[in-house]
């Protein structure tokens, strides 16, 4: 088309511009470039060609933007929009032609001026305070006879909030207080053989100095995770008291703010070096803004458009790049070389280091199994009776199986041994599964003396006489006393000691002669049951006779 429009487009622009239709939904319904309708508005409102103010015509207080959204307007203004593309709005009869020179302004600053306006110093005193926009309504109704709707003051508190946003508040940290931990991507590496990896670069910066350590690793475990923060921990010479670091796999088993779950071996590793592990909000990596800038420094200005052959020459690399080039620096935060902030301010204030590394282990969830043992390593090591069935957390090096519960408290330990082998602390040993070898000597002589004095002193020539083959013999003098008294046992035992006898059985034959004989019965001679001696010779002779006859 041609570019200069009819008289009858511009007039339509303006017409459905004072409506309150946008700039975008007039260029398409009418046809045109929307860089068009808006030239035409602002011609008509006396703007410069190039501004970009938003605007709206006044003609019917219907307020229009520079923007591509529709702002509301009525039913009636809607549905006049339904026309071919040339004609303009329906508008009054009356209303004449569109006036080119009607005011236009910018929203908000006149035309419809929102009805909280007046009460601006009220609104904005009770937001200070920390108050809802339903609240606010609720007191302008009850304090200042406002008439108009609850979502009036919402709209205008937002409006206030996004006019006034909150700037981000610096975290600056004291000497020695903080280290920020990150990964990265380093250079890549491609072995003689052609083979090529990209390895992770980690990057731990101390907050106070921005002194940085720089490592690369193959992979983001929790082992190479801790081995790499504990060499810069070397390096430094001292230990920060707080580790920030995101929400990785290797450190945080589940990410919470409030409430996050770590690793195990992190926190062993952190109790170790005396510092504490603060993961940041998730998502949020403004919370360690220092580190995430160290890391695009370090990849920028000292590996990139770098390869290398393998990660220790990376490495080495990084190790001389970090003294020679980023603590040498001038910072731009701090305005001091970053070397020498670190050496006389902060270095000094860093926690001492332990006399030893940390011992790496392993470690593991187990089940204790039905004889009161965890599998480790093809061994077996007993838990204490209580723990059958559940679960338990190991950890072992070379040297040591330690075996803690849920709550990382320990409940045993015990020498690493070979695979096949089984290592049971006889405080795991349930009392009732205890044999009676088990409990020793000292324990049945004990036994023994408790039921007398007698009955001890057998037991102690029993064990002097036949060592260790008496012990049995003693448990057997202990079992008596569930069937005899202790006055009996004592009395046996005093007779077979008069009589030098040291077997059991005799004690038992002692024991037997010592009860009381069976009752007899008296024979008597006359009862009314027993016949007479007469009675049976009168029998004997009737047979006789019988058989003569």
């Amino acid at each position: 088309m041609a570019n200069r429009l009819k008289m009858a487009e511009h007039n339509a622009i303006l017409g459905l511009a004072r409506l309150g239709w946008s700039f975008r939904r007039i260029a398409r319904e009418l046809g045109v470039d929307r860089e068009t309708v808006a030239r035409h508005v602002r011609a008509a409102r006396g703007d410069p060609p190039d501004s970009n103010a938003a605007i709206s015509i006044t003609g019917s207080n219907a307020p229009i933007t520079g923007s591509n959204e529709p702002v509301a307007r009525s039913d009636a203004a809607a549905s006049g929009a339904t026309g071919s593309m040339a004609d303009p709005p329906d508008v009054p009869a009356d209303a004449g032609p569109p006036d080119p020179n009607a005011a236009i302004v910018i929203p908000g600053s006149a035309g419809q001026r929102s009805r909280c306006e007046p009460f601006r110093a009220v609104i904005v005193a009770q937001l200070e305070l920390g108050l809802t926009a339903q609240r606010i309504w609720q007191d302008l109704k009850a304090e200042h006879d406002f008439d108009a709707s609850y979502q009036s003051v919402q709209r205008f508190v937002k409006k206030l909030h996004a006019a006034t946003p909150l700037p981000f508040r610096r975290m600056e940290c004291n000497p020695g207080d903080e280290a920020q931990i990150d990964f990265g991507r380093g250079a890549p590496i491609v072995t003689p053989d052609g083979k090529r990896s990209r390895p992770h670069l980690l990057r731990v910066v101390l907050s106070c100095s921005r002194k940085a350590y720089s490592e690369v690793v193959p992979r983001q475990t929790t082992e190479h995770f801790i081995r790499a923060i504990e060499n810069a921990f070397w390096r430094f010479g001292g230990t920060p008291k707080t580790l920030v670091t995101d929400n990785l796999k290797a450190a945080v088993i589940r990410a919470d703010w409030y409430d996050p779950e770590l690793n195990p071996k992190i926190q062993e590793f952190c109790r170790h070096y005396g510092a504490t592990l603060v993961p940041t909000r998730p998502r949020l990596p403004r919370h360690k803004g220092k580190v995430e800038r160290g890391v695009g420094y370090a990849q920028s200005n000292a590996l990139k458009g770098r390869t290398f052959d393998s990660l220790a020459a990376q490495n080495r690399f990084l190790e001389e790049w970090e003294t020679s080039v980023a603590d040498t620096r001038i910072h731009g935060t701090t305005r001091r070389q970053v070397g020498k902030q670190f050496t006389e301010l902060e270095q000094p204030a860093l926690l001492p280091l332990p006399t030893t590394r940390f011992p790496f282990f392993r470690e593991g969830e187990r089940i204790v199994n039905r004889d009161g043992h965890v599998e480790v390593a093809k061994a077996y090591y007993s838990a204490p009776p209580e723990f059958v069935g559940r679960k338990v957390w190991v950890r072992w090096d070379g040297h040591v199986v330690r075996i803690f519960d849920r709550r990382l408290r320990q409940i045993a330990i015990h020498a690493r041994h070979e695979p096949g082998r089984f290592a049971t602390a006889a405080q795991h040993i349930a009392p009732q599964k205890r044999s009676g070898i088990e409990r020793g000597t000292t324990w049945w002589l004990r036994k023994a003396h408790a039921i007398g004095d007698e009955a001890g002193r057998w037991a102690e020539s029993i064990l002097q006489q036949r060592g260790v083959h008496g012990v049995r013999v003693v448990m057997g003098l202990v079992s008596l006393a569930q069937r005899h008294r202790d006055a009996e046992i004592e009395q046996a035992c005093r007779v077979a000691r008069s009589h030098a006898a040291w077997r059991l059985r005799d004690v038992r034959s002692l024991l037997k002669r010592q009860t009381p004989p069976q009752e007899q019965f008296e024979f008597i001679q006359e009862h009314p049951l027993i016949r007479s001696l007469a009675d049976y010779g009168a029998l004997v002779r009737s047979a006789f006779e019988e058989t003569r006859t």
